[in-house]
């Protein structure tokens, strides 16, 4: 049977040229000698390589960091209020969206790709949430027979379409979404979040399809899409209309500042994530240096997991006080989005990380042709990419629906994508492909929402400044990416 992809490029190995007289060549020492890649001995000598990284053009994720820095610093002058606590916690639940749907971005961005639709798209996947919740779950009772019935025959042709390209996981959610669809188990919270993330799942096989297999770029279909999901949404919602969400302690507690876990669980969860993390990076460290591979000092991993500890641990601790203004009332914990970030964080990172899938998705998104010839099913790392992306931003547009406490017709419109694009380009995503990680979202979705959350402090600065503040922080996160790539190419790095 021919498989769906086309022929698998045959890749022929030669085996090493032996001298005419069949003698066996002896490896020279630079062969043989690993002892030069175990990288750098001492704090100074790491130091003294990340310079060099920073002048060869891999400025990595400092832009970010240096204006998240560079605008707390400003904030915290413009506002006494901008370092509160209460502040604190507001600021987790603005950027959680965006956050998110940076997150579904860089998937897309990492092949130099772009989603254009992926705002319009969560709204429809939440407004499909909020009408399963406000109606018993019978989405017919709402959307009529022909919505009802076109919508199931999207999510089947696209179960289909996932099925012969041999994305199980894709098919699976699909199934799952329209088992959800044709029952009224979604009168559940839960089943209702997963039935956005399924019909998701569905918007991104569709798009993946259109712009790996028909051949459209990605910016056409995306635009156009973003136009169909739109008229999509409203037609789900109706002209003028809202769904209310907010009824449902679920939902709402997702995005609210005041719904937190308790003092204990926020230390446990800290001491889980950060000790993990510290425990891995020393594994890691370890294992590379035992195998003659790169890898930091265990002083510099000690260093970098102690600073993380001691940042997130400080932010524990200040949202573990009490920040209610009424005597009466505790208001205390890490709001209930932050393990939920968490956990979505890790989970993404590893899968980028430690995967064949992700391996072959920053390969196709440095050099498509040459990930071809490696024998890399490219069209189907395409379609996978939208997948997680739509995915995700149906998750992302339950956030902005939990936050909102309604769904209508201008749903994940506006400026949502463009600051999703801003939060993952701004964390160090490259718009060129083959470069970012998961992290960028979570660093630059801090940043974009930092902006508005302190502008809103001070009341006499109009939302003008938003978005001229976030039009300058973007363009010098594409020109410090820009730049950094002809420096990379200039000194032979890149």
């Amino acid at each position: 049977m021919t498989d769906p992809e086309g022929t698998r490029p045959t890749v022929t190995s030669t085996p090493p040229a032996a001298s005419s007289a069949g003698m066996t060549a002896t490896p020279s020492l630079a062969e043989t000698d690993f002892s030069g890649d175990v990288g750098p001995k001492s704090i100074k000598e790491s130091f003294t390589n990340y310079v060099q990284r920073v002048r060869g053009g891999d400025v990595g994720m400092l832009p970010a960091i240096g204006g998240l820095i560079v605008l707390l610093i400003i904030f915290a002058n413009v506002s006494d209020k901008f370092l509160t606590k209460t502040n604190l916690a507001n600021l987790i639940t603005q950027a959680a969206p965006i956050i998110l749907l940076g997150m579904a971005l860089v998937w897309v961005l990492l092949l130099g790709e772009i989603d254009l639709s992926a705002g319009t798209a969560s709204g429809v996947c939440a407004a499909a949430m909020g009408i399963a919740i406000t109606n018993g779950g019978d989405l017919k009772a709402h959307l009529g027979s022909t919505t009802y019935y076109l919508t199931a025959l999207l999510m089947l042709v696209t179960l289909i379409g996932a099925a012969v390209y041999r994305i199980w996981p894709a098919a699976v959610l699909i199934a799952v979404g329209l088992v959800i669809w044709f029952t009224h188990l979604s009168d559940n919270s839960l089943i209702a979040i997963l039935l956005a993330m399924c019909l998701g799942t569905s918007i991104g096989v569709l798009t993946g399809f259109l712009v790996a297999k028909v051949g459209i770029p990605s910016f056409v279909v995306t635009l156009a899409l973003f136009l169909g999901w739109q008229g999509v949404l409203l037609q789900f919602v109706g002209q003028g209309a809202s769904i209310n969400v907010g009824g449902r302690k679920f939902i709402f507690d997702l995005e609210s500042a005041t719904s937190a876990i308790t003092p204990v669980w926020g230390w446990i969860l800290w001491a889980v994530f950060a000790g993990g993390y510290l425990a891995f990076t020393l594994w890691r460290a370890a294992h590379n240096r035992a195998n003659g591979l790169v890898a930091d000092p265990i002083s510099v991993v000690l260093v970098k997991g102690g600073a993380l500890a001691v940042v997130t641990g400080v932010a524990v601790w200040l949202l573990n006080q009490n920040r209610s203004l009424n005597p009466l009332i505790v208001q205390e914990g890490i709001p209930r989005i932050v393990p939920i970030l968490l956990v979505l964080f890790v989970i993404l990172t590893l899968i980028l990380a430690k995967t064949q899938f992700g391996r072959h998705l920053y390969a196709t998104g440095g050099n498509a042709e040459a990930a071809r010839r490696a024998g890399i099913y490219v069209d189907r790392i395409r379609i996978s990419a939208f997948i997680f992306c739509s995915s995700l931003a149906g998750l992302a547009g339950v956030l902005s629906a939990a936050r909102t406490a309604s769904v209508d017709g201008t749903s994940g419109g506006g400026n949502t994508l463009l600051f999703a694009v801003a939060a993952a380009v701004i964390g160090g995503t490259s718009l060129f492909g083959g470069k970012g990680h998961i992290r960028d979202a979570v660093i630059g979705g801090l940043v974009i929402a930092i902006i508005p959350n302190g502008l809103s402090l001070k009341p006499s600065l109009g939302p003008q400044y938003n978005l001229i503040i976030t039009c300058v922080v973007l363009l010098g996160a594409a020109a410090a990416d820009a730049l950094s790539r002809r420096r990379a190419r200039a000194t032979g790095v890149g």
